[in-house]
């Protein structure tokens, strides 16, 4: 692990997304709340909101931190079959929150994929990315 210990706290804030697109009787289905395994999108809320508290458990040499916030929203596009999925971490603390978003949003999109793939196999999880970070010493980064 990287040596925090001289950095002063504050406060971090970081924002990741990605998307998972699949056929359009699937996201009719997610949008109907017509699944065996019951509401869809609740579910994987729930799923990245655990995910981002369990970061340092799951990735090697990740510091665990003491996050004020979690959120994780969708944006369902009937026209693309895809749904976005946002999460936003908060902290205060030496050590920035990237990783916690950013497993939030692939935790997310997997409990999405197994909510589902017993009607649609050939879903994709895509383009999970940092979109923005601020907080420590580099500042404010604006990646979208």
């Amino acid at each position: 692990m990287v040596d925090v210990s001289a950095k002063r706290d504050t406060n971090r804030v970081a924002v990741a997304k990605g998307l998972v697109r699949m056929q359009p009787a699937t996201f009719k289905a997610i949008k109907s709340g017509g699944t065996a395994k019951g509401d869809v999108l609740t579910v994987a809320q729930l799923a990245g909101i655990m995910a981002a508290k369990k970061t340092p458990e799951l990735i090697p040499l990740c510091h665990p931190i003491l996050i004020s916030n979690v959120s994780v929203s969708f944006t369902p596009d009937a026209s693309s079959s895809t749904i976005e999925i946002t999460a936003a971490v908060e902290s205060t603390g030496k050590t920035g929150v990237e990783m916690e978003a950013l497993t939030a949003v692939s935790v997310a999109a997997l409990a999405i994929y197994d909510m589902v793939k017993a009607i649609d196999r050939g879903m994709k999880i895509e383009n999970i990315r940092l979109v923005s970070k601020s907080g420590g010493k580099s500042g404010t980064l604006k990646l979208e």
